[in-house]
C-alpha cells in the first residue's frame, strides 16, 4: 500500500518535498508514496485518525505521537509566524502558532506561513513570536515534527537521511514557487536560511519549555 504523507503546502517544507523528490527516484519507490494535502490543523487531525502515516505536525499535537528527530525549527527570527496589530485572533490553518501567542501573553491576530511572509516582506507591523521566545529562553522554537502512526522503520531512515543531506532547490523550482508565492527567488532562498530541520538537544529542550508551559497555561 505505501506510505500516504500529510503534506503542507507552505514554503517552509520545500527542502524536504524537493528532497522526497530527488531520491525517490524508482517509480516502485514513488509509487510507495502518496499525499494528502492540507493546513496544519487538519494534518494534525488526520494523523490522529490515521488518515495518514506520516506527516509534519504541529509540536502541540506530537508530545503522545511516535516521531523522528526533524521538525520545523527557528533559532531567533522566523518571519512566517507573527502576532499582527487588530484585536486578539487565532489563525485557524494553526495550532503551536495560536498556543505561543497564548503562552507569551501576545494580544493582536495571529498569522502564519506565506500570508505572514508576505506581510513581513512588504514592511507592514508585526511580532516575531520565534524572537520573542528566544529573547525569553534563548531556545529555538520547534512549530512541528516530523510523526508518523505506521511505516516506523522507513519514517526514520528517511528523516535521517534528510538530515544528513545539503538539499539544492533547482533554480526552476525557485522560480515556479517564488512565482507562486508572489516573492522573489532571492527572498525565497533568504527565508529559508532561517528555517532548520535536525532536532539537537536545544531545540528538543524548547519544545520540553513551551509544552510545560502550555501544560500550565
Amino acid at each position: 500500500m505505501g506510505v500516504l504523507f500529510g503534506s503542507i503546502s507552505y514554503l517552509n517544507l520545500l527542502p524536504f518535498q524537493v528532497y522526497l523528490k530527488k531520491h525517490l527516484k524508482s517509480s516502485s519507490a514513488k509509487m510507495g508514496f502518496r499525499y494528502k494535502r492540507a493546513v496544519p490543523s487538519k494534518i494534525n487531525r488526520a494523523l490522529q485518525r490515521r488518515e495518514v502515516h506520516a506527516a509534519f505536525i504541529s509540536s502541540v499535537a506530537s508530545r503522545n505521537a511516535s516521531c523522528t528527530d526533524l521538525g520545523i525549527i527557528a533559532d531567533k527570527r522566523v518571519y512566517s509566524v507573527l502576532v499582527v496589530p487588530g484585536r486578539s485572533q487565532h489563525d485557524p490553518a494553526s495550532a503551536t502558532s495560536n498556543q505561543l501567542a497564548k503562552v507569551l501573553g501576545l494580544e493582536g491576530r495571529v498569522l502564519i506561513g506565506d500570508a505572514a511572509l508576505k506581510h513581513y516582506l512588504e514592511g507592514k507591523p508585526g511580532i516575531d513570536m520565534a524572537q520573542v521566545w528566544h529573547d525569553r529562553t534563548g531556545l529555538p522554537f520547534v512549530f512541528a515534527r516530523l510523526c508518523y502512526n505506521q511505516h516506523g522503520t522507513t519514517i526514520q531512515k528517511m528523516a535521517k537521511r534528510f538530515a544528513h543531506t545539503h538539499t539544492r532547490i533547482p533554480q526552476y523550482m525557485l522560480k515556479k514557487e517564488s512565482k507562486k508565492r508572489g516573492i522573489t527567488t532571492k527572498q525565497l532562498s533568504w527565508y529559508l536560511e532561517h528555517i532548520h530541520y535536525e532536532m539537537d538537544w536545544r531545540a528538543k529542550r524548547g519544545l520540553k519549555k513551551f509544552l510545560g508551559l502550555r501544560a500550565k497555561g
